[in-house]
């Protein structure tokens, strides 16, 4: 992939998001709640900048790639993830992946999202309507993938997918995904938090972390102002004894090559490879939907796969 460049001589916006961008494991209440803070402007501005979003886009795909990026805590070695939303309402839906190296990628199906009047407010849920949510667990030990499906019961990826855990794996779940826009629309602030009940966790316990995280103040107003993570989780939860496990970063990476995409001519009918080989366009452009980076190939370069 190529990552577009941020803040050409902008030194300010530079030191925003100047720290790398890191997501820190935890347990609570001795071992029964087990979570993930997320703390990503970085992350959320490289993909608004090649995707080329404005702020509802920029909003809607940053909460699926803060989702995903939690969800990544729960892999290990080649584990990944993806997290599917179809829908009626405006977004049409969303794809977002992730692995367990805190690698995120993933697009919109729309582009701009199309709006009818301006956006007067952060709550999106309008432009979700009707549609399901899909979680894939690809792991490197299982000999298929493991899905499961739910309606879309709040237009909010934060509850939806809360809501998916409980329903289809039986475990309660919590998140918390913000971003945060300046005075010209422009992300200053980006993070989220999950909690999840381990087996044999108090119900009252978890319900309790549910209100804990309803209430807790905006993630990406609280990064913007250069919070730290491990410090939120502590003064927040303090009466159940944070426990942290470790942390790594966590960053927009998408592993497209120019060449595996050129091989992707080869799955054509043979009359249509015939076809771009004989007639072009010249130079063919294919572009990799995860991370909107443009490959161009010349007639030579078609002739030489083909």
């Amino acid at each position: 992939m190529e990552k577009k460049k941020l803040f050409v001589n902008r030194y300010r916006e530079q030191l925003v998001v100047s720290k790398t961008d890191r997501m820190y494991h935890f347990l609570l209440a001795g071992k029964s709640v087990r979570g993930a803070i997320v703390r990503a402007p970085r992350m959320i501005l490289e993909m608004q900048a090649n995707h080329e979003l404005g702020i509802l886009e920029t909003l809607v795909l940053g909460h699926g790639y803060l989702a995903a990026g939690l969800l990544s805590a729960l892999l290990k070695g080649r584990d990944r993830i993806s997290m599917q939303i179809e829908c009626s309402g405006p977004i049409k839906g969303l794809v977002v992946e992730a692995n367990a190296f805190g690698e995120v990628r993933g697009y919109l199906r729309k582009v701009p999202i199309p709006i009818d009047e301006p956006l007067e407010s952060f709550n999106i849920s309008r432009f979700f309507g009707a549609g399901f949510l899909t979680v894939t667990k690809h792991l490197e030990s299982a000999k298929k993938p493991f899905f499961g499906k739910t309606l879309l019961e709040y237009g909010s990826i934060a509850k939806d997918l809360a809501n998916y855990f409980l329903t289809s794996e039986q475990i309660p779940t919590a998140f918390n995904l913000s971003i945060q826009f300046d005075d010209r629309g422009e992300v200053i602030g980006a993070g989220g938090l999950y909690l999840q009940a381990m087996p044999g966790a108090d119900q009252n316990l978890m319900a309790d972390l549910e209100r804990r995280v309803f209430h807790l103040p905006s993630l990406g107003t609280y990064f913007a102002g250069n919070g730290d993570p491990k410090q939120l989780i502590v003064e927040e939860f303090q009466s159940l004894s944070p426990e942290f496990l470790g942390e790594h970063p966590i960053e927009f990476m998408c592993h497209c090559q120019r060449d595996r995409l050129l091989n992707t001519l080869l799955l054509l009918p043979d009359n249509d490879r015939k076809d771009i080989k004989e007639n072009g366009p010249f130079p063919l452009e294919i572009r990799c939907h995860n991370c909107n980076t443009l490959y161009s190939f010349t007639k030579e370069d078609i002739e030489q796969i083909i």
